[in-house]
């Protein structure tokens, strides 16, 4: 592993969704949105419902997901995300995730889901 990237695991109850080397992470926690770089100082946090992980790999290509809770811990050469549930941008039909948006009540489950989801395809876009 080169001294520019750091390993980064993202793994749901359900599979393990993407493993490999990045060289930057953007992470929506409930403390706020955290970046994170090789070398980062150690650090466990709570990963926040309705956020998502935007994964710059290690040959430049951008990737999001939308995660629905979890944490997040990294210990300086490794970041893995342990989310709750999560679903890659390039999966999701941003159109009915609009419209669900508009109907569901704010702070509810479908309305975190829908915003994660809008989020993690925005970040990309």
């Amino acid at each position: 592993m080169a001294d520019k990237t750091f390993r980064l695991d993202v793994v749901s109850p359900e599979e393990q969704l993407y493993s490999g080397d990045a060289t930057f992470i953007i992470a929506q926690t409930t403390e706020g949105e955290l970046g994170i770089l090789p070398s980062h100082a150690p650090m466990f946090g709570q990963l926040a419902p309705g956020g998502s992980v935007v994964v710059t790999e290690a040959d430049g290509t951008k990737l999001a997901l939308a995660v629905q809770g979890g944490f997040l811990s990294v210990s300086g050469t490794e970041v893995v995300v342990l989310a709750d549930s999560a679903q890659f941008s390039k999966d999701i039909d941003i159109a009915a995730e609009r419209a669900a948006l508009e109907s569901a009540e704010e702070g509810s489950p479908e309305h975190l889901r829908a915003r994660s989801r809008i989020r993690a395809v925005e970040a990309v876009s």
